[in-house]
């Protein structure tokens, strides 16, 4: 290998061996993700010592985490998530003063998080999740100043450090996830499920409690009165309200100014929504602006209520942030978290895109590994509202529109205008009226006024299709939607092979496209009862993601047709009416 080779890039291309043991010394990014890469990571490692970005995560890695390999002193981004790694993580970090970027995630670690992992200065993201980690969080990692921290799905233990707690509650930059730990308590139940019985801490949390329920209440009650009187009167007060859900870096002043029509990035029925940058720093907002009429009908009102109310209590990794709300004399405004990549359906069916980069047009591809890693994190999403959230949240407008990504293209689910609280988990909600989007609506909607979570399930499981066949929920054929579309394919006998999106349609991922097609299939049938919970379609999306689980599958043949043969839609409907009462326009 020439020794003036500075980059090697290999991802996506199905590749298997075990790692080289020598590379040139000059390079300084190494690329080996989403290839089928096996064995231990060299204890050679230590020579690449010009190395910056060292990616090499879902391949079939094992062993353990070698400490060789934080000798690498100007290493910023290190990325070996969903590999087979196991054993303890390094506990004697030798020089990863420039790491950046940590993601161990969807391994077999066991093991204490050590402490040292809290000194590392500019650490900004780890993702430590979907292991076997246990312990305690070493109160160390609250002193770094993280935007991200995803500890979810471990055996972890103890009480939250109080600065984790703290920088939950006041920065709004800070993106977090304890999820799936039983052990892990905190004083704040929108952080984990437990919460800790300390006499003390339960103390000083009534203490932080009632001053923000009663500022809350004395806001609610400010905001009827305001209301009220603006009945009576024939203008409004022009005068803006600001509330904050966070701690904010900005002012409704920053906001209101920069709502100019070179800002819009988009727009619909409800009104326009524009990126602004609120401070010198750099940091940007997208702001939805609900009306610029003289008066918001009610339907308007409805859904910024919802949104306030939805959004400004639930915290989740997959779920967008609320900065604040801004009520203004003829609109209001809602300000988010700026989603870089904009949304699911820009990239899936808006076939010129600008490079988030570079801002030039191409005809940027969204390969599956990507695809998949959308999915998981809008399902996560969608399982949160609908489990752990108290009562239950249901979106009744899940689309692939609603699914916005960030820079590294994690999913966030948007748009809660139209969403529901559930009085129990399980118990169906009588709505006034239908809401949701053509070609992803349950049929369900035809026939009752009486729905519960399985609505959401049916809108996932169309977004599942859309992602491996690529088409349109709701195509230029009008008497044939997606789901349609994917069942009479099913019926006619033809491979799924044939539905998958050409973008994506390689050898190396067939078996968990497949996979996810089907889980589509099994989201939308025809009775409620019978689609899958949000937890199973997680889990599901987990198991197809798991390199052993494609390698264990017996033929191309019976991936695509012979599981589907038996399923229970048949039992619904015959083959002759699959079409009847499915693309839902109402």
């Amino acid at each position: 290998m020439s020794r003036n080779l500075t980059a090697l890039i290999l991802s996506g291309n199905g590749l298997t061996g075990e790692l080289p043991k020598e590379l040139s010394p000059n390079l300084t990014r190494i690329d080996l993700s989403n290839n089928k890469f096996f064995g231990e990571i060299p204890s050679t490692v230590s020579s690449w010592r010009n190395l910056r970005v060292f990616i090499a995560n879902n391949n079939l890695l094992r062993g353990t985490v070698p400490t060789e390999l934080t000798q690498l002193p100007f290493l910023t981004r290190l990325l070996l998530g969903q590999n087979k790694l196991s054993g303890n993580l390094p506990t004697d970090i030798v020089s990863w003063k420039s790491l950046i970027t940590l993601d161990l995630s969807h391994n077999q670690l066991t093991g204490p998080i050590p402490s040292k992992f809290g000194s590392l200065p500019v650490l900004t993201r780890l993702d430590l999740s979907e292991n076997q980690l246990c312990g305690s969080i070493p109160p160390e990692i609250g002193l770094l100043n993280l935007t991200l921290l995803n500890l979810s799905s471990n055996s972890l233990s103890g009480r939250v450090p109080s600065k984790l707690e703290n920088d939950a509650l006041e920065n709004a930059m800070f993106e977090y996830s304890l999820e799936n730990n039983p052990g892990l308590c905190s004083s704040y139940s929108f952080m984990t499920p437990n919460v800790c019985n300390s006499q003390s801490r339960s103390n000083f949390a009534m203490i932080m409690v009632l001053p923000i329920a009663a500022a809350m209440f004395v806001l609610l009650a400010l905001l009827f009165i305001i209301r009220a009187s603006r009945k009576k009167m024939d203008r409004f007060d022009s005068t803006p309200k600001l509330t904050p859900f966070q701690r904010l870096n900005f002012t409704e002043r920053n906001i209101l100014s920069e709502l100019k029509d070179e800002n819009v990035i988009g727009s619909g029925a409800s009104g326009k929504v524009y990126r602004i940058m609120v401070n010198s720093s750099g940091d940007t907002v997208a702001v939805k602006r609900i009306s610029d009429n003289q008066k918001l009908d009610q339907n308007l009102e409805k859904q910024f209520s919802a949104e306030v109310e939805i959004l400004g209590n639930v915290r989740h990794i997959n779920i967008i942030k609320l900065a604040c709300c801004i009520s203004c004399e003829n609109s209001k405004i809602l300000v988010y978290e700026y989603m870089e990549n904009r949304s699911l359906d820009y990239w899936l069916h808006k076939k010129e895109r600008l490079s988030p980069v570079s801002g030039v047009a191409n005809n940027m591809i969204l390969d599956w590994p990507k695809r998949l890693q959308i999915a998981r994190g809008a399902a996560k999403g969608l399982c949160y509202m609908h489990n752990d959230c108290s009562p239950p949240i249901i979106h009744r407008d899940v689309k692939s529109s609603n699914i916005l990504l960030d820079s590294e293209f994690n999913a966030k689910i948007a748009d809660f205008g139209v969403a529901r609280m559930l009085a129990k988990h399980g118990e169906a909600v009588t709505l006034s009226g239908i809401a949701g989007s053509a070609g992803y609506l349950a049929p369900e909607y035809a026939h009752t006024t009486k729905v519960n979570e399985k609505i959401d399930v049916y809108s996932f499981g169309v977004v599942l299709l859309e992602l491996t066949t690529g088409r349109e929920a709701k195509g230029r054929d009008e008497d044939m939607c997606l789901v349609d579309w994917a069942w009479r394919h099913i019926l006619d006998g033809k491979a799924i092979s044939d539905a998958i999106d050409e973008e994506i349609n390689h050898d190396s991922f067939l078996g968990e496209i497949s996979s996810v097609f089907k889980l589509g299939i099994f989201c939308t049938v025809e009775r409620p009862s019978k689609r899958p919970p949000m937890k199973k379609v997680v889990q599901a999306l987990l198991k197809c993601s798991d390199r052993l689980y494609v390698v264990e599958q017996t033929s191309r043949r019976n991936l695509d047709v012979a599981p589907l043969l038996a399923n229970p839609r048949h039992e619904e409907m015959p083959p002759s009416a699959c079409r009847l009462h499915r693309c839902n326009t109402y």
